[in-house]
């Protein structure tokens, strides 16, 4: 099954990104997110399967520890 990282930015969809693994996207989603919104105004990401179905999605500033 393929997962496609997709980076949004304000105005809408600013890229896609195919992967044969989840974990491989959902990494990557991760590692690069913050960089991104930085440098490339990025609001948000999200990894999806094939069928459309969000498996992980990211917005705003960055992962909420909680508390």
């Amino acid at each position: 099954m393929a997962y496609t990282v997709i980076w949004y930015g304000k105005q809408g969809i600013v890229e896609k990104t195919l992967f044969d693994a989840e974990k491989a996207a959902r990494d990557h989603a991760l590692a690069t997110f913050d960089a991104r919104k930085q440098d490339g105004g990025i609001v948000a990401v999200e990894v999806r399967k094939d069928d459309g179905t969000v498996v992980f999605s990211q917005a705003g500033g960055g992962i909420d520890g909680g508390g």
